[in-house]
């Protein structure tokens, strides 16, 4: 959740850490610090708030200082403050970590290192990492611990030996005042890559903060540190088993990082959708032969298509997607399926039988709870698949076999163009399964024909984001909005709602738009904005029902209708319009005017909508 950052080189490594902190303070923007060595001792600087009151209280950069650790907060233990940010030092003000994570058992381990007489400020879990490395540190140059370490650097083995106590998840870069040019790297349940350049490394929770130095890369996988010094770097387990690993090339550039013309990483993701949809889709479709080629999924295809239940599982923007391909897999392929929420799936005790296949959708691959859930899975004999983004993230390594998106990096913590490549991933896997079970393939190739036009659909519909400004302009004083749709549509409310409420900070609620009158039409009061996906399809004329239930209790109503449709017309107030295209493709389009309605309403309401409240993009917690 927290964004991690360490440079170790020939530059200076201020800039660098700084440069790199906000590449990644879309991860998290409560608090933010540096940690620089050089002179022998750690120097650290940080403070509450984002990077730039950090940079307002840096002192010049000093040409000495080529080694540094960085870290920008979300906050899980202690409220975002100074004192809460990170670096933390240990109580001997020799180790300093910063940590993505959470420690489940902190409360018992500082405990003891109280009674040991380690000394505490903050409220943070993170402080108890740093004291426990610290408390082995010390105690290695005692016979007993020399021992242990005899033929091993003391700093690394007090590492090992620390995070063999530690119960819940970290992403952790650690120094040490006693070795100026040796940073250790340590990875469970949180993301870490280093990135090897010419005579230099950045250790980052995220490869935005490495592709400006170099491209080629290596993943930690959970329980694994890498240790970095003046002879290269090394990786082993935390048990001390050396570790093999390859450098990888990071496959996004940094242009595709950078907010070029646009006045938001947001807006920028929406109007990348059409490319980004083309990149997902190509390679994949067959609109020759009339089929769908998905590479990663070769091995599996056959067990698919036997499966006689599927399930997918997500979180938030990805928990939508599932619903969607819910309904897909149904139609098209006659599979039962169900969509859970992977935080609730992981605690419940889920029916898995012989046969089952699960699917877990998630941009990042690293969502914490998601990745419980593919492991409750795993344990009772699924095959479990992933649908993600990040190359070579949790998720895909975890996973049996998977998709990748390609949709390139997704900065802007509301989640948009993952979302419709996740559902036009999850609509190619439909179809071709379909074809092999259920539908024929004269009616697949139709379906594939139309999906290969998606893309130019979209561009259609962003031409009229001036025109959903005004909409959005006209509906912004009011706090509480309703979302309403049915069939494929009803997901697609779902997002809508949760795109405004995340970014706009106005409540919204999504709803199957016949379940309305079962208690939500209470809410309903004169000029109340009420959003309806009505588009052309066999629920046509049950949603105009529902939409003029609204009207008559006062409701504002705001259409996402057909192009042609001149019924819709004279029951909207305000009218968007998406080409016509079967239901099942439908949400691909739907959602583009929700994603826009939300950020137009977000930026008319003063709010930065690359970084809301309280919210950050990777959820690497609980």
């Amino acid at each position: 959740m927290c964004g991690i950052v360490a440079y170790l080189g020939k530059k200076v490594a201020q800039p660098i850490l700084i440069e790199g902190l906000k590449r990644l303070e879309y991860r998290g923007y409560d608090s933010a610090g540096v940690a620089l060595l050089g002179s022998g001792a750690i120097k650290i600087k940080k403070t509450s708030g984002r990077i730039s009151a950090l940079e307002g209280i840096l002192d010049e950069p000093a040409a000495a200082e080529t080694f540094g650790i960085g870290h920008t907060r979300w906050a899980t233990h202690g409220e975002p403050n100074t004192i809460n940010a990170h670096p933390h030092l240990d109580y001997t003000c020799k180790i300093a970590v910063v940590h993505n994570g959470i420690i489940e058992n902190y409360g018992t381990l500082k405990t003891w290192l109280q009674n040991e007489g380690a000394r505490f400020v903050s409220e943070t879990d993170t402080e108890v990492i740093a004291n426990l490395i610290g408390y082995f540190y010390a105690k290695g140059d005692e016979g007993e611990g020399r021992s242990q370490f005899d033929g091993q650097n003391k700093f690394e083995w007090a590492v090992q030996r620390a995070l063999q106590e530690l119960h819940g998840t970290y992403g952790l870069a650690i120094v040490c005042s006693d070795f100026p040019d040796m940073l250790i790297g340590a990875k469970k349940g949180s993301p870490l890559i280093l990135g090897v350049g010419d005579n230099e490394y950045i250790l980052a929770s995220d490869a935005a903060a490495i592709v400006e130095h170099t491209t080629q890369a290596i993943y930690l996988a959970d329980n694994e540190m890498v240790t970095v010094g003046p002879e290269g770097f090394h990786t082993k387990t935390i048990d001390n088993v050396t570790v093999a690993k390859d450098l990888t090339q990071i496959e996004f550039s940094l242009e595709q990082i950078e907010l070029g013309d646009f006045a938001h990483h947001m807006l920028k993701e929406i109007s990348e959708q059409p490319t980004a949809l083309t990149t997902c889709m190509g390679g994949r479709i067959d609109r020759q032969n009339g089929k769908i080629k998905l590479g990663g999924l070769a091995g599996y295809l056959r067990e698919l298509t036997r499966t006689k239940h599927l399930i997918l599982t997500a979180c938030g923007t990805a928990f939508h997607a599932g619903l969607v391909g819910e309904f897909l897999f149904e139609q098209l392929a006659r599979i039962p399926t169900d969509t859970e929420y992977a935080s609730e799936f992981r605690y419940r005790n889920p029916i898995i039988e012989d046969g089952t296949v699960v699917i877990s959708i998630s941009q990042s691959g690293e969502t914490a709870d998601t990745l419980a859930a593919i492991e409750q899975a795993k344990e009772r004999g699924a095959t479990v698949l992933g649908i993600v983004n990040v190359v070579g993230s949790s998720i895909a390594r975890t996973t049996d076999a998977g998709i990748y998106l390609h949709v390139g990096p997704e900065i802007g913590v509301a989640s948009t163009k993952a979302f419709t490549a996740q559902v036009a991933v999850l609509t190619m896997l439909a179809i071709e399964l379909g074809r092999r079970r259920h539908i024929s393939s004269d009616e697949a190739g139709r379906y594939i024909d139309q999906l290969s036009q998606i893309p130019d659909k979209i561009s259609q519909i962003l031409q009229q984001s001036d025109h959903i400004k005004e909409i959005a302009s006209a509906n912004i004083d009011r706090d509480n909005w309703l979302f309403l749709g049915r069939g494929f549509n009803y997901p697609v409310a779902l997002e809508g709602a949760l795109k405004l409420k995340e970014i706009s900070y106005i409540h919204a609620e999504g709803l199957p738009a016949a379940e309305m009158k079962h208690g939500p039409i209470a809410l309903i009061v004169d000029g109340m904005p009420a959003v309806f996906i009505a588009t052309t399809g066999p629920q046509y004329d049950k949603i105009m029902g529902n939409i003029e239930e609204v009207r008559a209790r006062g409701g504002k109503i705001i259409v996402v209708a057909t192009e042609g449709d001149e019924n819709i017309k004279k029951h909207a107030d305000h009218l968007i319009t998406v080409p016509d295209v079967p239901e099942l493709l439908q949400p691909i389009l739907t959602v583009v005017p929700l994603q826009l309605l939300a950020y137009h309403a977000a930026v008319l309401r003063g709010h930065d909508v690359d970084k809301p409240r309280n919210l950050a993009k990777s959820v690497t917690v609980e």
